[in-house]
């Protein structure tokens, strides 16, 4: 299944890309005010090929998920962004994870920008609140020399692995997940509007004794942040939003209080500075258009 909003071609080329691969085709869209749904084929979704859910409305995306979830039907549920396309046998490539290794619960692939080298994302430890730190200073410098101490929790820059390997997150850009586990772990959480659902999805994956793996043979090209372009500081907004939800529901019992209310203020204060950025772009782009 896919959430679309506003994906334009993005969409279509991503439903051709699964269409071989998969037994049916959700796409739940969040009012999309484009094209995008009208350049599918219609004959697709008269003959069943592919099923549209129309929301009246943006709900967001974890809320679009757990409608395209409960209208599903198959044992093991994929969640795959309008702008990816599935390399073929991507899908058996993720399928064959779960029958080779007990306890997975959700699988994840390499994630590939369109000129073929990999995304950050793809696999991942979890961005606890000193990681992220560590990353937004530019601290991961220093990971050779103390690797405990400043890990970068984006794991895209080591060494790819040949074979299937177990990680604490995957992206939500593409997830295969089975349709057993979500009944134990529950759905998406419909708090977050947009971004770090899929880390809250993780983290309660394997609280709950779900393995989470990475599949190397597993290729989807991701052309990232389509979607969003439009709208720059409607993502971020709801980027750092998801981010403090995802801190104070996972760790404030493990940070003390100021610690916690610092982070909040690093979250704030990130946001703050990247609206101003893209809000001077903006202008800078206006400008040059009425010069023009």
């Amino acid at each position: 299944m896919t959430v679309n909003y506003n994906a334009g071609n993005m969409l279509r080329n991503c439903i051709r890309s699964a269409a071989d691969q998969v037994g049916e085709i959700i796409v739940v869209d969040n009012a999309s005010s484009d094209q995008s749904l009208a350049n599918l084929n219609t004959q697709d979704e008269s003959q069943g090929a592919v099923r549209i859910i129309r929301n009246p409305r943006n709900l967001g995306f974890a809320a679009a998920c757990n409608i395209g979830a409960k209208a599903a039907k198959g044992s093991y549920l994929l969640f795959l962004n309008p702008d990816c396309e599935l390399n073929p046998n991507a899908i058996q490539a993720m399928l064959d994870v779960f029958h080779e290794y007990a306890e997975v619960g959700m699988v994840g692939g390499l994630l590939i920008g369109p000129d073929g080298t990999e995304q950050g994302g793809g696999r991942r430890a979890i961005p606890t609140p000193w990681r992220s730190f560590v990353r937004a200073f530019g601290l991961s410098r220093f990971e050779q020399r103390w690797p405990k101490l400043f890990f970068d929790f984006y794991l895209h820059k080591q060494p790819l692995p040949v074979h299937p390997i177990e990680m604490e997150a995957i992206s939500g850009a593409c997830m295969l997940v089975k349709r057993e586990a979500v009944e134990d772990v529950g759905l998406w959480d419909e708090g977050y509007f947009l971004h770090c659902e899929d880390l809250d999805w993780c983290m309660r994956f394997r609280q709950r004794g779900w393995k989470i793996l990475f599949a190397p043979d597993a290729r989807i090209v991701h052309h990232k942040g389509v979607c969003g372009r439009a709208r720059p500081i409607f993502v971020e907004w709801h980027k750092h939003k998801g981010m403090m939800r995802f801190y104070r529901k996972f760790f404030s019992h493990q940070y003390p209080g100021p610690l916690m209310w610092l982070v909040g203020a690093g979250i704030g204060l990130r946001f703050c500075m990247l609206a101003v950025y893209f809000t001077g772009c903006h202008i800078v782009h206006r400008l040059g258009l009425s010069n023009g």
